[in-house]
């Protein structure tokens, strides 16, 4: 797919830091209940840390304790793309930036959350980045 924006290889290693290429540009995972927002109830705007597209907001943002933010929709439906994962020896639904295709974590559906969508888009801390607005 072509995205909005595409930088070569080169661009994405010298803007973000190592930890967060491994993450947005090879679809790794942060660890566990280690990431910057994983608890956090501030109000406010979840957006794409490589680009800085609009993702989600803390209204859809609920408490899994599963270790990462978890949110039970995306900001709007042209906010993120959905894609079929199949590593790792399972099929689960990778979720990335629709604006630049960087991996944020994955949709998982189905598994009796208390949410309008039964949905838990499961997004690693490091890929976004929040700015403070109360009114969301």
């Amino acid at each position: 797919m072509a995205y909005d924006i595409e930088k070569p290889d080169q661009q994405w290693r010298a803007e973000l830091t190592p930890a967060e290429y491994a993450v947005l540009r090879q679809a790794g995972t942060e660890p566990a209940f280690t990431g910057e927002y994983t608890d956090t109830r501030t109000k406010g705007v979840y957006s794409c840390r490589a680009c800085g597209a609009e993702l989600f907001t803390s209204g859809e943002k609920f408490e899994s304790h599963c270790g990462w933010p978890s949110f039970y929709d995306a900001r709007n439906s042209d906010a993120v793309e959905l894609l079929e994962d199949r590593s790792h020896g399972m099929v689960r639904t990778e979720v990335r930036c629709a604006r630049c295709g960087s991996h944020l974590g994955h949709l998982f559906e189905g598994e009796g959350y208390p949410t309008p969508t039964d949905q838990r888009y499961c997004i690693n801390s490091i890929s976004l980045r929040l700015e403070q607005d109360e009114e969301q």
